[in-house]
Order: structure tokens, then sequence, then C-alpha cells
């Protein structure tokens, strides 16, 4: 059995809402530069003022009339699609936008054209013309330790990469809050369990810490089934230790 009992909700309460703020700028880098938001959120049912674990315990129905769910974020990431042909030159509208992407730029495209290199391109199906990049992904501290990051990120990736031919990201730590991580060993063991989520998904090293998918990767669709079930699994697993002896 999955070890979930510290999470502080049922995970398959979680979901995922994608946003596009257009500003309505007609400009190249507009054009070229899109910028999409998710929020990763947690719906909570409250009974009678209760909340949390005893809340949706103490509902003998899902429809209970004295219950009301409100959703809670809990996390959130941030995609860019760049359009490689519109607006402007790629590579210095990724340069314009943030230290990030820049460098993100400087590994898969050419500054001349702002397309892919040639060999990037040698190494990609063409299944498009964007390039979508994962920029961050962030839970709460409460939320961590129990794979959901990857679990999140593949529905996202699945929902924004249609028209791209290639996903890339950076894999590092985000959060710098936690005064454990300004241990070097500490640090390294953490980045490195980062990585491996995003392995899984089927992300590949291509050189200077920036990872490549494929969106027509075999491993990406098997994947997103591994990690729905996966879910699942989080969840009644949660569900069983969480639920009172009475209940059962």
């Amino acid at each position: 059995m999955i070890e979930s009992s510290s999470l502080p909700g049922d995970p398959t309460e979680l979901h995922l809402r994608i946003s596009f703020d257009d500003e309505l700028w007609d400009t190249p880098q507009a054009d070229t530069l899109e910028r999409w938001d998710v929020a990763v959120l947690h719906r909570r049912r409250t009974h009678d003022g209760a909340q949390g674990a005893a809340a949706g315990s103490a509902c003998p129905t899902t429809d209970c009339s004295s219950c009301t769910s409100e959703d809670v974020a809990v996390g959130e990431m941030t995609f860019y699609r760049v359009h490689l042909d519109r607006g402007r030159n790629a590579y210095w509208a990724m340069e314009e936008e943030s230290e990030d992407l820049y460098e993100t730029a400087q590994v898969l495209l050419d500054p001349e054209t702002g397309s892919f290199t040639s060999e990037v391109s040698e190494r990609l199906e063409y299944v498009g013309s964007a390039l979508l990049v994962m920029n961050r992904v962030t839970l709460e501290p409460q939320w961590r330790g129990h794979g959901l990051a990857p679990v999140l990120a593949i529905e996202a990736i699945h929902r924004l990469m249609a028209g791209c031919r290639a996903v890339a990201c950076s894999p590092g730590v985000t959060d710098l809050s936690h005064h454990r991580l300004m241990d070097r060993s500490e640090w390294d063991r953490v980045s490195a369990k980062i990585t491996r989520g995003w392995e899984r998904i089927g992300f590949r090293l291509y050189r200077d810490n920036v990872y490549v998918l494929s969106p027509s990767s075999q491993d990406l669709e098997e994947q997103r089934g591994v990690l729905r079930a996966r879910l699942a699994e989080l969840g009644a697993s949660w569900r069983s230790e969480t639920t009172p002896a009475s209940q059962e």
C-alpha cells in the first residue's frame, strides 16, 4: 500500500485550471510567446463548518445537503508556447522574456533564424512547429514527496502540446524557502529526485540541463496512464487511512 496518510487531503480531488491572459497586444513579441498559467486546485468539502478528512468522512453520501465545496490553490505551473514561425525571432523573444527561457533558447534554437538548430531538428519528428517550455512547477510543501508533480504536469502537457514539435524543461529546485536545502548534499538529493520525476514522463537530457520530450513519444501516453493509475491508488490509500473505523 502506498503511504499517503501525511497528505492533507484526498489527492484525487486535485484538478487543474489552465488559463491564458490575452492582453491584446498587437506586437511581434506577443505573437511569438504565449504564457500559460496552470493553477493546481484541491476541492475541499466542508460539512457543517468542519474541514479536512473529518469533514469529508462525516458525510454519508457525496451529495450530502450539509456539505459545501471550495477550490483551494495548492500549487502552480507556468508554461510558454513559443511560436517559431510567426512574430519575431523566437531566440531573441525568449532572451527578452527571462533568463530561464534564454538558457533554453541557447541550447535548442538557432539565433540567426529563431528555429530549432539542425542538430535538434534531427532528433524530433515533425508533428508541429512550436516549442512548449515547462518553466515552473510548484506545489505547497504539504503536497510534496508523493510523486504528484509528474502526475499533474503530464496532464498539463497533454492539454498544451498540440501543434508543438518539442517540450522542454530544465529540472531544478524552484522553492528556496527551506533552510535544509542550504546543505549541498540535500540540495543534490532533491534535485536528483525532481529530475527522475521528469524522466519518468519521458524527458531526456539533451545538453546543459535542458531536457527534451517529443509530443509523439510513446512513453508520454503510456506514462500518462501509469500516473493516473498511481493517483487513483494514492487516493484509495488516503481514504482507507483517514476514514474512521465506524464508517468502514
